[in-house]
């Protein structure tokens, strides 16, 4: 057995609707992956190769509570749909690729979007802006024997009542399937992994006291407060 020198932290979980908690290895996050965002963030929307940014395990936060980060007069929203791994491998061939999915829940991606512009102009990394603590806040996660494999219907934010991001999960540039098979060719995945999907148009900032309500067809809706 291995004696650890220092006390080895919790492993990050998130709760599964029905009981239990998915513990979580990694998180990937796809860039870009509606058009309609592409264009708003001043890109060309077309299906170019993806690409992805990670955040930590223990960013996920399913308290129903966002802090506002420090250092940062400008964090914005996300809305996102996460896909959690039951298994993984190399190469994996798109249409076998939903069959490692063990299910699925609402998130959102918390930005601090004044930080990652200074890191993009900079031609740095992007984590300063995105993989800081509490930045994924994320609902109860859907086992696919419940609810399948959602791959339409609606996705939308509305903070303080008022509606900012609306969407539709068939809009995605590249579909679940494709992601796992696409990020398979560069990274071992494996059970406990978590992907974000890409966030319709309509990002905007919060502030402290707003409550952000996300809900995805199908999905049990998430309700998140910035303290």
């Amino acid at each position: 057995m291995t004696e650890f020198v220092i006390d080895p932290h919790p492993a990050p979980a998130v709760p599964v609707s029905g009981g239990g908690a998915f513990p979580v290895r990694r998180v990937y996050c796809i860039g870009r992956n509606y058009a309609a965002h592409a264009v708003e963030m001043g890109h060309d929307p077309t299906r170019e190769p993806p690409f992805f940014f990670q955040k930590n395990p223990s960013n996920l936060d399913a308290s129903g509570r966002f802090p506002y980060p420090p250092r940062s007069a400008d964090v914005h929203h996300e809305a996102e749909l996460a896909v959690f791994l039951r298994s993984g491998g190399t190469d994996i061939p798109v249409e076998r690729a939903l069959d490692h999915v063990f299910g699925y829940a609402a998130a959102l991606d918390m930005t601090r979007r004044d930080l990652q512009g200074e890191m993009k102009r900079a031609g740095r990394p992007w984590e300063i802006g995105k993989a800081f603590e509490h930045s994924a806040p994320v609902g109860p996660v859907h086992p696919v024997s419940a609810i399948g494999h959602p791959s339409e219907g609606e996705i939308a934010l509305r903070v303080n009542g008022e509606m900012r991001q609306q969407g539709d999960l068939a809009q995605m540039i590249w579909k679940v399937p494709e992601m796992i098979a696409y990020l398979s060719e560069y990274f071992e995945l494996a059970a406990g992994d978590v992907i974000l999907s890409g966030t319709p148009a309509g990002v905007g900032p919060v502030a402290r006291g707003d409550v952000m309500d996300l809900t995805i067809a199908g999905l049990a809706p998430l309700t998140v407060t910035v303290t």
